[in-house]
């Protein structure tokens, strides 16, 4: 691939981005392409050093603050009529709420899903806590000659820690796995910006 079929890709990839962004990142990669030729590099080895137009396309999406992309979906591409400006105020106790109502849903799903991940957490800290008061309790029974009750004590305290430590690396990996599809559900909402504006 040549260096205008590389940038006309790009653009294209980037179709529902607001324009200033579209530009500037169609300069940065000519500009990046050029210093690779200068360092001895032919056309088609920069451009392909550049890697996929997709991943490219992905990376640059992914920086994108969500707000920009909703901005540029929702800017009229034309001047509203007014018959369409009087459909838009007549329906807005309709649609505000509507659309108020969608917001607080997705929002209070998502506080909801961390909630619970963040109490998961105050188990397990209350079961290490526990582990410790096992040790204390096994302190105190010899302390007052009762050798069986501590050691019965010092076993449960072991295994409220090994408990503990093992639901620790199981919650990471839970809070992991849900950054990660918080991450993806991020991405696809931008990428149906992306296409919203690409249609448009």
């Amino acid at each position: 691939m040549n260096k205008k079929a590389f940038l006309w890709a790009l653009m294209d990839g980037l179709s529902g981005l607001p324009m200033e962004d579209i530009e500037r990142s169609l300069d940065y990669y000519s500009e990046m392409i050029d210093d690779r030729m200068e360092d001895g590099l032919s056309e088609e080895e920069a451009v392909a050093a550049m890697g996929p137009v997709k991943e490219i396309c992905a990376q640059i999406l992914a920086e994108t603050p969500l707000s920009r992309l909703v901005k540029e979906a929702v800017r009229p591409k034309r001047k509203l009529r007014v018959w369409e400006i009087v459909l838009l105020v007549l329906g807005s106790p309709v649609w505000v709420p509507l659309v108020a109502a969608a917001v607080i849903v997705v929002v209070s799903v998502y506080l909801s899903v961390w909630a619970v991940l963040l109490s998961l957490y105050a188990a397990d800290l209350a079961v290490a806590v526990t582990g410790l008061a096992g040790g204390v309790a096994l302190v105190q029974m010899l302390m007052a000659g009762r050798m069986a009750d501590g050691i019965l004590f010092l076993g449960g305290g072991l295994v409220c820690i090994g408990l503990a430590i093992l639901l620790f690396f199981g919650f990471n990996q839970v809070t992991k796995g849900l950054v990660w599809v918080t991450k993806q559900a991020l991405l696809a909402l931008k990428n149906s910006f992306v296409r919203k504006g690409a249609a448009a």
